[in-house]
């Protein structure tokens, strides 16, 4: 039996969820806390630590019932701080 604390990467870690359209920061705390940012490009951006796979899906269920089309979801470095992705 493998150690549940050995940190894999694919376990736990900090996730961006692009949606297509915006929501109002409201929408944190249905997200579990997460930071929304809405961007330029007319996307919201979900971002921060996801405790492991079930709760990537969990989010991933609450985005489908909030009914914006999903963009993408990214995994992101630990180390990088909480904070969205800038595009050149």
């Amino acid at each position: 039996m493998s150690d549940p604390s050995s940190g894999h990467p694919h376990e736990s870690g900090r996730y961006e969820i692009r949606l297509k359209g915006h929501l109002d920061s409201r929408w944190a705390a249905w997200f579990d806390g997460l930071s929304l940012t809405n961007e330029s490009d007319g996307t919201t951006l979900i971002h921060g630590p996801v405790a492991d796979q079930a709760a990537l899906h969990g989010l991933l269920q609450k985005v489908r019932d909030v009914g914006l089309p999903l963009v993408s979801v990214t995994q992101v470095d630990p180390d990088q701080p909480d904070a969205p992705a800038i595009a050149p």
